[in-house]
């Protein structure tokens, strides 16, 4: 006899969710419109299914499952691909969006993804063989660093987190290693991307940027130095969307305004 368990997931309407799980490689394997709106997806071993509820609100959901892979970082490479050619961007705020991968407190190495319904899944493998969380750090900057980080990826509360780093990055009579500096930085970085306060971003990204790192301090910290690298290549497509933007809207005003200033009739 075997026993196998299939989350069943809220949404305000199929479609949107439907064409995510489809850009992340998934199959829709059922789709009913009526009388009840239902849908199933399948990748591999991994079936998801779906219910229709016109007076849900996604931004309000606590629906969240676990995935359990013992590939996560393959897994994420391929769902941040998928999402970067259905959306033209890897999407890191707002509904859906993915998180960084990481290594929690508990003994998991996971990430977040978060799809158009406002469902979590929590993406991730065991680490070891102990599965509570580990006590806080007592250094200063190491318990900050644990507990934004439980904040941000685990609780998904970049406002918590972001209040953390903040007291930690602003000690004035303790400093951080350069380790932990960059640490702090990459993760203010990344929830302040996340909370759309793209100048705090900016600045933290700026400043982890120029701190000088041994070849063993890089090696240390890949997953911290590769949410830089997303986040840096992240504000550089913003920054060009937001000049092509800024190009159209004016050739559109050149079209419909003369010379002289005065508007055409249109």
């Amino acid at each position: 006899m075997s026993e196998k368990t299939i989350p069943i997931l809220p949404c305000r309407t199929l479609r949107p969710v439907l064409d995510f799980y489809t850009a992340l490689g998934f199959e829709v394997t059922f789709h009913q419109k009526s009388p009840n709106p239902y849908a199933v997806v399948e990748r591999g071993g991994l079936q998801l299914q779906f219910f229709g509820m016109k007076q849900y609100e996604p931004t309000a959901s606590y629906s969240t499952c676990y995935v359990l892979t013992d590939d996560v970082d393959g897994l994420h490479e391929a769902f941040r691909a998928g999402l970067k050619a259905a959306y033209g961007k890897v999407p890191t705020r707002g509904l859906p969006r993915i998180g960084a991968v990481s290594d929690t407190s508990h003994g998991m190495r996971q990430f977040l993804l978060t799809d158009p319904g406002g469902n979590c899944l929590r993406v991730g493998r065991p680490t070891g063989a102990e599965q509570h969380h580990r006590p806080a750090p007592r250094e200063t900057f190491a318990r900050a660093l644990h507990f934004a980080a439980l904040f941000a990826d685990s609780r998904d509360d970049p406002a918590g987190a972001a209040k953390v780093l903040d007291r930690a990055l602003g000690l004035e009579d303790e400093h951080p290693t350069p380790v932990q500096l960059v640490r702090l930085l990459a993760l203010r970085a990344d929830v302040a991307s996340r909370l759309g306060d793209d100048a705090t971003a900016a600045s933290a990204l700026a400043r982890a940027e120029a701190v000088g790192l041994t070849e063993e301090q890089r090696r240390s910290l890949r997953d911290d130095l590769r949410r830089l690298a997303d986040l840096r290549r992240q504000t550089a497509e913003q920054a060009e969307g937001a000049r092509a933007n800024g190009r159209l809207s004016a050739v559109h005003v050149d079209r419909i305004m003369p010379a002289g200033g005065s508007q055409r009739h249109i």
